[in-house]
C-alpha cells in the first residue's frame, strides 16, 4: 500500500487517501514523493514542480528571494537586501506573481501562502528564519556574521519571532496597492 495526496485539497486542508499498488510495484523500490495542489484539476496527474521550474536557474543560478509584493515591511526588506548586495547575489520575485506562485509549489508551499518570505536556491528553499538568515549569508558584512551567531538561537524561538511579525506586518507597517519591484 501507498500513501498518495489528493489533488483534491482546498486552501491548505490535505486529503489523503491510500491506495493498494499492484505486486510487481510494491516489490519496486519507491522513492517517496508528496506535492500539495491548491485548486482541484482535472487530472490526478503530479506534477515535478522541481522539473517544472527548472527553467528558472538555467541561465542564471542565483537565489531567488519570494517576498509578499504588497506588503510594506517586505518592500523594504528588498529594498534593505538590494541596497546591501553590491555584488547581486540575489534575484527577486513577488509572492503574488505567476512565477512566484510556481516557485512556491517548488518550495512545497500552497500557491497562496504569502505568510512568508521563501528563498528558493537551485537545490533547495528555505522558509521564515532560516531563509532570512540564508538572505543574510548572501549579502555583505557584517550580515554573514550575524547570521553565523543567530543560527545558535532555536528554530522555534526564531520562527516564533518571524511568525508574530509576519502575522502583524499588515498592522504595523500597512500594505501598498501594488508591488514596486
Amino acid at each position: 500500500m501507498a500513501l498518495m495526496l489528493s489533488p483534491s485539497a482546498v486552501h491548505q486542508c490535505v486529503r489523503l487517501r491510500v491506495v493498494s499498488l499492484p505486486a510487481q510495484v510494491r516489490r519496486a523500490r519507491l522513492t517517496p514523493c508528496a506535492t500539495l495542489s491548491s485548486p482541484p484539476s482535472q487530472s490526478d496527474a503530479v506534477v515535478d514542480w522541481v522539473e517544472a521550474t527548472s527553467s528558472f536557474f538555467e541561465q542564471d543560478s542565483r537565489p531567488i528571494m519570494l517576498f509578499d509584493g504588497v506588503c510594506n515591511l517586505c518592500n523594504g526588506g528588498v529594498k534593505f537586501v538590494r541596497n546591501n548586495d553590491q555584488k547581486g547575489n540575489i534575484r527577486f520575485e513577488a509572492l503574488q506573481s505567476e512565477s512566484g506562485k510556481k516557485l512556491l509549489k517548488r518550495s512545497g508551499r500552497a500557491p497562496d501562502d504569502i505568510s512568508s518570505v521563501v528563498l528558493v536556491e537551485k537545490d533547495r528553499s528555505y522558509i521564515k528564519s532560516e531563509a532570512v538568515l540564508k538572505i543574510m549569508e548572501y549579502i555583505n558584512l557584517p550580515f554573514p556574521q550575524l547570521a553565523f551567531f543567530i543560527q545558535f538561537i532555536p528554530l522555534f524561538v526564531r520562527d516564533f519571532a518571524y511568525d508574530n511579525v509576519a502575522n502583524n506586518r499588515y498592522t504595523f507597517f500597512g500594505r501598498s496597492e501594488s508591488c514596486e519591484l
